[in-house]
């Protein structure tokens, strides 16, 4: 029976037993390398998929340091703010206390300048907390303009003071808050919106008295930013025993730039009378929607009330406070100029209410800025839980399972040897070794 022999050549044995070497010894780098980095896609041909998943991670982690960075400069920018807002309600409050004592009527007139001193150094540190700036030299009251010093003053012509950045407040995003407040909404009044004026009157002498209220906005969308100056006439008897009668006119000095609004010149209205009212005590007149020739209101949108006992002559100022500062000034000009208990107590009643007016203003903004803060809080906390998912994506994506990489690392290595020791029996097998 015939018999087929073949016969296989050591070369080819050799070359196959080295090319399965080959691939073991490149599989069991591979896995090694990816145990020291701890990552299962080490390059993107490993897996292409995956490794674009672990690039977009990487790409909106990157992202969302960036913003925290950012938010973070915000973040203490604002709280400076808040802070520096809270510096200005401590100085205002001991302006108010300072003006309280002012009112006291056994002071002289050298004590009330006294007093007036003090009001002043006051007015100048607050000036400079409204214009201080962050550690980037960046004002803390800027709003929308990057103006380097936003309030300058006080100036000779209206308006005394001047807000040199632009008004208003850019929007918080889901990332980020602003980054400046609005200076002109905190230290920066509007007749119609807040009221504050102030008003003055004439030196009336002593033994006689005359006061006023405060200025109240009975309708804002008539309130100009004009002046008024109120004139009283002539006393004379009334038509009843007893009594008297006088009147008064209204001026109106409109602001640069503002038309008029009482036909002129001199732009005035009345005279408006006071009749019978009783000799021996005090007037109270009350200006509010009074209608005179021809047919206009003598303060448009505007009451106050007059109270004491009017002389020929005799004139009220009713002077709008464009700002926080212009209030302070009227104080410590009034204040430290009155001579005589019934200016005192004008200029302190007036000084005290319109301070008000301004500490409620700078405590409204002290709130928002609190408010942007808790903001910033829930925007740190939103974008770290964003973080953790993102890192669990590239994770997932990308990084090795230790435990399996271990176990599929030895179970290379044990093939590897094996197939290094089956190499070196395989070589044993020459027919030269037989021979020999």
């Amino acid at each position: 029976m015939p018999v087929n022999l073949s016969r296989l050549g050591s070369a080819n044995a050799y070359d196959n037993a080295l090319s399965n070497l080959s691939k073991r010894q490149t599989a069991l780098s591979d896995l090694q390398e990816n145990l020291t980095s701890g990552k299962r896609v080490v390059r993107p041909s490993d897996d292409p998929t995956a490794a674009a998943q672990a690039e977009r991670s990487l790409m909106r982690l990157s992202r969302i340091a960036t913003d925290q960075r950012a938010l973070e400069v915000q973040r203490n920018t604002i709280a400076s703010a808040e802070s520096t807002l809270g510096d200005v309600v401590d100085a205002l409050q001991q302006f108010r206390e300072l003006v309280v004592s002012a009112g006291n009527g056994s002071h002289t007139p050298a004590e009330r300048k006294t007093i007036a001193n003090q009001l002043q150094g006051l007015r100048e540190q607050i000036l400079g907390y409204a214009n201080r700036t962050d550690t980037n030299g960046q004002p803390l009251f800027g709003a929308l303009a990057s103006a380097t010093v936003p309030f300058t003053g006080p100036t000779a012509t209206a308006p005394d003071y001047t807000y040199n950045g632009l008004p208003g407040q850019t929007a918080t995003s889901e990332t980020a808050i602003v980054s400046s407040l609005d200076g002109e909404s905190a230290f920066m009044h509007q007749p119609a919106r807040d009221g504050a004026y102030n008003v003055t009157t004439s030196t009336i002498p002593v033994g006689r008295t005359l006061g006023t209220g405060n200025v109240s906005v009975t309708d804002s969308s008539q309130v100009t930013r004009a002046t008024y100056k109120i004139t009283f006439g002539a006393v004379v008897p009334g038509a009843t025993a007893g009594t008297s009668s006088t009147s008064y006119i209204i001026e109106e000095i409109p602001a640069t730039g503002d038309l008029p609004t009482f036909p002129g010149p001199p732009y005035e209205v009345g005279p408006f009378t006071v009749p019978d009212y009783p000799s021996n005590k005090p007037v109270s007149v009350l200006i509010a929607d009074q209608v005179g020739p021809p047919a206009i209101t003598g303060m448009p949108g505007l009451s106050l009330t007059i109270t004491g006992t009017p002389a020929a002559g005799d004139v009220i100022t009713v002077d709008p406070n464009p700002s926080i500062f212009s209030v302070m000034d009227d104080a410590i000009r009034d204040i430290g100029g009155a001579i005589n208990a019934n200016a005192a107590t004008q200029a302190v009643g007036q000084a005290i209410y319109n301070l008000d007016i301004g500490m409620d203003r700078v405590s409204a903004i002290r709130g928002q800025a609190g408010d942007l803060l808790n903001r910033a809080d829930r925007i740190t906390s939103n974008q770290e839980s964003r973080s953790i998912q993102l890192e669990a994506d590239r994770s997932r994506a990308e990084d090795l399972d230790m435990i399996k990489g271990v176990a599929d690392f030895q179970n290379q290595q044990t093939g590897y040897q094996a197939a290094l020791q089956s190499y070196a029996q395989v070589q044993k097998l020459s027919l030269f070794n037989y021979i020999s």
